[in-house]
């Protein structure tokens, strides 16, 4: 078993050691969460059906592309501020605080729906992190708006697909994937 390290031996000028532990335990959970939410991409790209393939198949590809460089950008930052990034599978499996994605082969409806509610979890996180990072670091903070950036145009492309005319979210409400992906099924079969 590789040792654990005991924080940084040295950190970028002007900060305390101990806050750049901090921001690197913060950054680690969002490395651990973006390497997740990359994976989850693919899996989708892969595993998506139905008369909307290609144009969710396609969209999805430059998510994942964008989301690995904020990967590689959190990794580095870790890096920078003397620690060191972790972003084995094992280490993602071992420290993460949410379940494995739970849909598989399904219409592209259903896995924006799910896909929703994942962008939800990760961008509230980032956002979180973002507004800790404020006084303590606002180099750190200034990478995690720009990542929140993307994260939320991303997050308006799948919602695109899954509001009504009259402006309603099909998976309002929803509190897990598989029932995200029920209510906008649902809501599609309804629609002319």
């Amino acid at each position: 078993m590789p040792s654990q390290p005991q924080g940084p031996s040295y950190t970028v000028p002007g900060m305390r050691p101990q806050d750049s532990q901090r921001i690197i335990a913060l950054l680690q959970m969002r490395l651990h969460s973006l390497n997740d939410l990359h994976l989850t991409l693919k899996h989708i790209h892969w595993n998506v059906v139905g008369p909307h393939f290609i144009a969710v198949h396609e969209m999805i590809d430059p998510q994942v592309d964008q989301v690995r460089a904020m990967t590689d950008d959190v990794a580095e930052r870790i890096s920078t501020l003397g620690g060191e990034p972790d972003g084995t599978p094992g280490a993602l499996v071992r420290e993460r605080t949410w379940n494995d994605y739970s849909i598989g082969r399904a219409e592209a409806i259903e896995h924006l729906g799910a896909l929703d509610l994942v962008y939800t979890s990760v961008i509230e996180d980032h956002r979180e992190v973002m507004r800790e990072t404020e006084e303590l670091d606002p180099v750190t903070q200034d990478m995690l708006i720009e990542q929140l950036r993307g994260l939320e145009l991303f997050q308006w492309f799948v919602r695109a697909h899954l509001e009504s005319s009259g402006g309603r979210l099909s998976t309002r409400g929803a509190t897990t994937e598989t029932g995200a992906a029920g209510q906008a099924a649902e809501q599609a079969r309804k629609q002319p």
